[in-house]
Formats: C-alpha cells, sequence, structure tokens
C-alpha cells in the first residue's frame, strides 16, 4: 500500500493540473494507481504516517456548529494539503458579508486553536474562507481525490448524529453555500403576485440525498426542480426555513 505521503503529494499535482503520466515522472507513482487516485479510488483514508493519529472525541462535535459548518464544506468547500498541514477551503460571495462572516465564526468554533483567514479572488465577487490544521481529514472524512460529484458522499455515524441534534444548522450551511431564496412573480391579468421560494442545487446525487433527508426530518416538504436542483415551494414550508435560514446578508 501506498504511504499517505505520496498520496496527498499526487493530490496536490491534480489540483496542479498535471496529468497523469507527469505525476508518474514527477513521483515514481504508478500511473494506473494516480489514475484511481484522481477518481477518489483509495483503499485506507489513513494509513500509517498520517499526520493525524484520527484519535478525536468525535462527540464534542456534535454541535451547531460544526452541523453548519458540515452544510458549508459539502456546498462550496474542499481541503487541500499545504507543506506542514492541511488547509479547509470555502468558496462564498462577497456580496453577502453576514454569511461569510457566519462561516468564519463556525470554523473559529470547530477548531478554537486556529483562526480562519480571507483570500479575495481576482475580480473581488468571491473570497476563499480558509483554516489550517492537520485535523480537517478527521472532521471531514469525506475529503478525497477529485471533485465530489464525482465520487461517493456518505457521513460517518458520529456526523450523523451531529446533523440529527441540529438539522437546522445543517440545512442553513448547505443553503447559505449552494442555495437560495429568491421570490417568483406569477402575473394574472393586471394582478402580480409574489412568492418566496427556496432552492438547493448541487452536482452530488449524495449531498442532494442528505439535503432533501434532513427536509425530511423537519417536515418540509420538497421536489426536484431538475437534475441537480432541489425546490421548496410551499408557503408553510418557505416559512418553516424562513425561521432559521432566510434571505442571505
Amino acid at each position: 500500500m501506498r504511504d499517505l505521503d505520496e498520496y496527498l503529494a499526487a493530490v496536490a499535482l491534480i489540483e496542479a493540473g498535471l496529468n497523469d503520466c507527469e505525476i508518474e515522472r514527477s513521483l515514481g507513482v504508478p500511473r494506473r494507481t494516480v489514475l484511481d487516485w484522481r477518481h477518489g479510488r483509495r483503499k485506507s483514508t489513513a494509513p500509517p504516517g498520517h499526520p493525524c493519529s484520527g484519535d478525536h472525541d468525535y462527540a464534542v462535535y456534535a454541535t451547531s456548529s460544526y452541523a453548519y459548518l458540515l452544510g458549508a464544506y459539502l456546498g462550496d468547500g474542499y481541503i487541500s494539503r499545504s507543506k506542514r498541514t492541511f488547509v479547509l477551503r470555502i468558496t462564498l460571495d462577497t456580496a453577502y458579508p453576514e454569511v461569510v462572516g457566519e462561516v468564519a465564526d463556525a470554523m473559529d468554533a470547530v477548531w478554537p486553536t486556529a483562526r480562519a483567514f480571507r483570500v479575495t479572488r481576482p475580480g473581488g465577487g468571491c473570497v476563499d474562507l480558509g483554516m489550517r490544521s492537520r485535523h480537517w481529514p478527521c472532521l471531514f472524512p469525506q475529503h478525497g481525490v477529485g471533485r465530489k460529484h464525482e465520487r461517493p458522499i456518505e457521513l460517518a455515524s458520529w456526523q450523523q448524529r451531529a446533523v440529527h441534534a441540529h438539522p437546522e444548522a445543517f440545512l442553513r450551511g448547505l443553503v447559505h453555500t449552494d442555495g437560495c431564496r429568491f421570490v417568483a412573480r406569477d402575473r394574472s391579468g393586471n394582478t402580480i403576485r409574489e412568492y418566496a421560494r427556496y432552492s438547493f442545487s448541487n452536482r452530488s446525487e449524495d449531498i442532494k440525498a442528505l439535503f432533501a433527508e434532513t427536509c425530511d426530518v423537519l417536515g418540509i416538504h420538497w421536489t426536484r426542480a431538475g437534475s441537480r436542483e432541489i425546490a421548496i415551494a410551499r408557503r408553510a414550508d418557505v416559512r418553516r426555513l424562513d425561521e432559521f435560514i432566510g434571505p442571505k446578508r
């Protein structure tokens, strides 16, 4: 079995845009192995040599802050390897500074020994909110090679307990990153009626299923509005979501 350092080095090169042949020449890792890693096929997530032992008391993460951050990570987050540690990054729209602040607060609450940092992307429309910790792969075991919609996404049992304890916070994190609240307008003659709606859009079927299952727990009716989108349109359900989400700011 290849050790974690080789795997993480390959991940960094994949993220840098190198092809499998280039990575093989650079690291001496067989091209077939690189291909497996690129598509999320890996036998072990924490072999000997992992910088974090994985010896966590996961019960302490059954909090609303973790549930919210988990939703934000699944929506628009990723984990990468730096020279000495891992970096959790969540990409956010700068048009919603309160959302950016809430995600930063959640990071600080989940891992209080570090502080979140912000990097504004060229053009100023998006910001990468990040935090460094060697423990992120343990706290977000959904981390892997490639995009989330290209590999299975399943919650660990302790993550499921956090979501079950704080379903509102989990949905809030998902909507803040990959969802929206908007107003639809219906014209009938000279009358225009306005209806608030919620929408959640993601390419991963597993992540959409987690969103839908959590809505079910809260008794919120949802429908599929396309291959990527889940819609909440009934007035009572919109009012229920407004109790803990509301318009982004």
